[in-house]
């Protein structure tokens, strides 16, 4: 016993001094190459990009399209939010359609406050004006029938979809003239074409949605849309004479405080009774 003993001690004492001589080492050659490697990836990543400072013109401009498409959006939710109970309630198998473009509606303004949050952009002072004329326009056309209501929601949106197409197109011709000149685009400017490619595809949607619900067969539907895109036209440039009104002012932009939102009131979930029959 006492042999086999004096022969397991060496070999005990081989097993444990093999795996901190021969294995540490190559752990910690592995983990500082990879350390090595992390932090080149991080220098890479911060290396600085050639990026052109905004003009004033452009800063107006995007501070101003952030802010129109917000009270754009705020009506949109209004509109939908006044209908919704009066067609649900003549039309129950329109409660789905008219959740879907509510809630979607509901998702644009709240990426709208996001951004105009984020850019300290100051929020429409004009919240009354838009809640008055988007709650009526969407309570009268639901009165009249659904087929007007889906007139109206077809007129709203073409004029949307273009606004957003002609927001866009400037967008990427400042994109293309930063790139002509050599300079990087930056990452958020490019977020924001993406998201307003995304809006877009889904205002577009909802006109399809009202065109396949006979939105062309109200009565009389080249009044009722013709009237509803002046309307729409009248706002957007009543609005961006307000803002060129304001764009020098002192308080234009907020610096150093959250934005505030005393003019935004908060928007619940879809109008409609939960016990409405689908």
């Amino acid at each position: 016993m006492a042999s086999s003993r004096s022969l397991l001690r060496p070999l005990r004492s081989l097993g444990a001094s093999s795996t901190p001589t021969l294995c540490r080492p190559c752990i910690r050659t592995i983990a500082s190459t990879a350390n090595a490697q992390a932090a080149v990836s991080n220098e890479s990543s911060k290396t600085p990009k050639n990026l052109k400072p905004l003009t004033q013109e452009q800063r107006d401009y995007l501070d101003s399209a952030l802010r129109v498409n917000q009270a754009g959006e705020l009506a949109a939710v209004l509109i939908y939010a006044a209908q919704s109970p009066i067609l649900v309630r003549s039309k129950p198998h329109l409660r789905k359609l008219m959740a879907h473009m509510y809630d979607q509606e509901d998702g644009h303004f709240k990426t709208f406050n996001g951004l105009i949050h984020k850019h300290r952009v100051r929020p429409t002072a004009m919240y009354p004006l838009w809640s008055v004329m988007a709650t009526g326009l969407g309570w009268s056309t639901a009165m009249m029938g659904y087929k007007a209501a889906m007139a109206c929601t077809e007129a709203v949106e073409t004029e949307i979809g273009g606004h957003y197409n002609e927001q866009i197109r400037t967008l990427l011709e400042m994109v293309s003239q930063w790139e002509a000149e050599g300079y990087d685009v930056g990452e958020e400017l490019s977020n924001l074409v993406k998201t307003l490619r995304v809006i877009r595809d889904e205002e577009l949607e909802h006109l399809d949605h009202a065109v396949e619900h006979d939105a062309q067969k109200a009565e009389p539907h080249w009044l009722l849309t013709g009237v509803i895109r002046a309307g729409c036209r009248g706002a957007i440039w009543t609005y961006g004479w307000h803002l060129l009104w304001n764009v020098y002012t002192e308080d234009q932009r907020i610096e150093g405080n959250p934005v505030c939102y005393k003019t935004i009131v908060p928007i619940g979930c879809f109008p409609c009774d939960d016990n409405q029959n689908t």
